[in-house]
């Protein structure tokens, strides 16, 4: 195998990458051995051939496999007797889209614990990443095990991919958004997934925006979109569903990395903020949350009523 066959025979569309080209195809972009502009081309043909399920769960799987797959067991951080929940959320990206700053701490205040792996902007909206370093000294870039030491201490993390989760999705992360590829179903789905997968939950909610202040402008593409991230959730062991969520209009009060955050900061502190962004949180906390019979066990075992 070669970049240019490759290349080919996605953009001749021949017939359907076969799992071990796919497997090759990300060992060696990784690696380095494969230059930006024969994987750009790559990108390309995808954005306009597609990708079916089964090349999509394998192309996420391959740059899952790129890095590490954090192992909680090792730890001692998660045993099948323990009643550590682990879960997380991602959204697809919308202008003003602060969700996971606070859904990621109320989870965590519910018995949950939080391992999420998030992105900078792309296009018009901005990251959850780009929105944490605007506060002085907060480190995104963490090794595993300093990830998964907030986990457990603390209930929750949000870090960056780096050289040990998902190297893949870091490199094409970047290259999508300069060869406008960004919109494109099937790497969308890989690009997200392949960041959740490698954190290893026992569950995830995902948020699939459309409208004009995301990048699906019709709900016929997010709910497209929402299949490929179930399917591809369901092929590589983690329990998965969505939400669509309209978003003509940008959430909460706030757009701006730095702006957003103080807005959350307040939200969290006083418990007042604007109604959008509080039924957002709540609603999709409660769909992490109720999954599992360790929340129900975490509230027999405080003794308190949930509701």
């Amino acid at each position: 195998m070669d970049p240019v066959t490759m290349i080919q025979i996605k953009r001749c569309h021949d017939r359907p990458h076969t799992d071990k080209e796919l497997e090759w195809w990300i060992q060696q972009y990784t690696a380095g051995s494969i230059p930006e502009y024969q994987m750009s081309a790559w990108l390309m043909a995808v954005c306009w051939r597609g990708l079916n399920d089964r090349e999509t769960a394998t192309l996420t799987r391959a740059m899952v496999e790129s890095g590490e797959r954090v192992d909680w067991n090792s730890t001692g951080t998660c045993t099948n007797d323990s009643l550590m929940l682990l879960v997380d959320k991602h959204s697809t990206g919308g202008v003003g889209d602060k969700i996971s700053l606070v859904l990621a701490p109320l989870a965590a205040c519910l018995g949950a614990h939080v391992p999420m792996m998030a992105g900078r902007g792309l296009g018009h909206t901005g990251g959850t990443i780009d929105k944490l370093e605007s506060i002085p000294g907060y480190q995104t870039c963490l090794s595993v095990e300093a990830f998964q030491s907030q986990v457990k201490n603390v209930g929750c993390s949000i870090v960056s991919p780096n050289e040990t989760l998902c190297p893949a999705d870091r490199k094409l992360y970047a290259l999508r958004d300069v060869t406008a590829t960004v919109s494109s179903i099937p790497l969308q789905t890989a690009s997200i997934m392949s960041k959740k997968i490698a954190e290893n939950p026992n569950m995830l909610v995902l948020d699939v925006k459309y409208g004009a202040a995301s990048f699906q402008s019709s709900s016929a593409d997010a709910e497209l979109l929402a299949h490929s991230m179930i399917a591809t959730g369901q092929a590589n062991g983690v329990q998965t569903s969505a939400f669509m969520t309209h978003m003509d209009h940008p959430i909460g009060y706030a757009v701006g990395n730095w702006l957003e955050v103080y807005e959350c900061i307040q939200l969290m502190k006083t418990g007042k903020g604007s109604k959008d962004l509080i039924t957002l949180v709540v609603v999709q906390t409660a769909q992490l949350v109720k999954y599992s019979t360790s929340f129900v066990k975490w509230y027999t075992r405080k003794e308190e009523t949930p509701w």
